[in-house]
């Protein structure tokens, strides 16, 4: 600090931008992030759609920012004079110097209180295990009777008692009456409990009111009824108000109903329906009655039909019928044996005919006709073929023969004295005597003249 007192003012000084930087790395860094109760005032809503306001209580007052990237549900509804719980992170607007709180989320301070006090509450008792299912009873199917503890002037015991009504009306009811709003209603609900275990009279309990706000539901979210409902040794439906809001009570009892009505639907079946399922059962029954009933008959007919089969007079018909059908046997097999050896003799007397000599000498006799037959055929046949080839070589030699020629008017001239054949003219001369065949006969003549042409 001396250090800084004797150096130049210029020297020591910085600028009131580092200030303001430093100041804010400070706070930021120095304080988390923090909810922080106040009434609002100074609301502005530029068109920049972010929300600057006022935080303040009797004694203080700090400026908060509500960008708008950072809203998230009815935060339009904002107004002068709401006290609010603002959580966010503390900071400084460098530019002006203003302290002030960057808001991330805003609550109703009344309801934000509650609401942390409910999520507090629900983390101690599932660490305790008040939540498991497996500690959770298993509800009866048809409950014997069942209590409500609720309001009896309430609109949820009415709507109970009227599902009740239309869905199973030959369950009693028994309507176990406690306050289900205001400071006095968690002991009326945890006496109310302890009514119904003390006298028994029910198997089912069911525990709610109809709809309401956070502050009106509070009683549900006590501890103290909390546990009560997980000691109950009566198995109990949480059915407070609407589908959408969840109670301490809804998640510690062994069932939970969206609503009142939901839950008197749950509870109990459609007596309806357990008609038609009684009606079948009955038919069933009936059926297998009948199906009993015939087989312990089919039964006895056996029985009776098996003493009968047993009787000496049974037994000795059962042999005579034995003894009748070894005898048709017999004599049928006997009447095959006296066929087959007919038979027999009958192939054995073919046989010898078969081979016998005076039936071998006509075979034989036979087969020399037959044999005669084809000879005298093949006779004729190889007769008639060769004729007709000798017709055919005659025919051709005929064509080829001189005397065909001298038919046509031909003539073969010969030397008269030699006899040779005269085929060239200048072999001869004239006074020389030749003869001449004709078709029919020969001539004799001198020859006159010889020439070349």
């Amino acid at each position: 600090m001396d250090d800084l007192l004797e150096k130049q003012p210029a020297e020591a000084a910085i600028s009131v931008s580092q200030l303001n930087r430093r100041a804010r790395a400070l706070l930021e860094q120095g304080i988390a992030k923090i909810w922080v109760e106040g009434e609002i005032s100074n609301i502005a809503k530029p068109a920049s759609g972010h929300i600057y306001f006022s935080l303040k209580d009797d004694a203080a007052q700090i400026r908060a920012a509500f960008f708008r990237q950072r809203q998230r549900g009815p935060t339009l509804g904002l107004k002068n004079g709401d006290l609010v719980l603002a959580f966010g992170r503390v900071s400084l607007y460098e530019a002006r110097g203003d302290y002030q709180l960057i808001v991330e989320r805003v609550e109703p301070a009344g309801e934000g209180a509650l609401k942390r006090e409910f999520d507090r509450l629900k983390k101690k008792l599932a660490a305790e295990g008040l939540f498991d299912e497996d500690r959770k009873q298993a509800l009866p199917a048809l409950p014997a009777r069942i209590g409500l503890v609720t309001s009896p002037s309430g609109a949820a015991v009415r709507d109970m008692l009227t599902v009740l009504e239309r869905r199973f009306p030959a369950v009693p009811v028994v309507v176990y009456p406690a306050a289900v709003q205001g400071d006095a209603a968690p002991g009326e609900l945890i006496a109310a409990l302890d009514r119904a275990v003390d006298r028994a009279e029910c198997d089912l309990l069911i525990i709610g009111r109809g709809g309401g706000s956070l502050e009106d539901l509070w009683a549900f979210n006590d501890e103290r009824l909390a546990r009560a409902i997980a000691d109950c040794p009566i198995p109990i439906v949480s059915a407070v108000g609407h589908e959408v809001d969840f109670t301490i009570a809804d998640f510690v009892a062994d069932l939970r109903a969206p609503t009142p009505s939901g839950a008197a639907e749950l509870v109990v079946p459609d007596s309806a329906e357990w008609l038609q399922r009684l009606s079948g059962l009955s038919s069933r029954l009936a059926r297998s009655s009948q199906r009993s009933l015939e087989a312990r008959a089919q039964s006895l007919d056996y029985l009776s039909r098996r003493l009968l089969a047993l009787s000496p007079a049974a037994t000795l018909e059962r042999q005579r019928a034995s003894l009748r059908e070894q005898t048709a046997r017999l004599a049928t097999a006997m009447r095959q044996m006296l066929y087959e050896r007919r038979s027999d003799v009958q192939v054995v007397r073919n046989l010898l005919l078969a081979n016998s000599p005076a039936v071998r000498v006509e075979r034989s006799i036979g087969r020399l006709d037959a044999l005669l037959r084809r000879m005298s055929s093949a006779t004729r046949e190889t007769l008639s073929s060769h004729q007709h080839r000798l017709e055919l070589a005659m025919r051709e030699l005929h064509a080829v023969s001189p005397l065909a020629t001298l038919e046509r008017g031909y003539a073969i001239v010969m030397d008269a004295h030699s006899g040779t054949v005269l085929t060239d003219a200048g072999k001869t001369s004239a006074g020389s005597r030749i003869r001449a065949k004709l078709h029919k006969g020969s001539v004799e003549a001198t020859i006159d003249e010889v020439s070349d042409d």
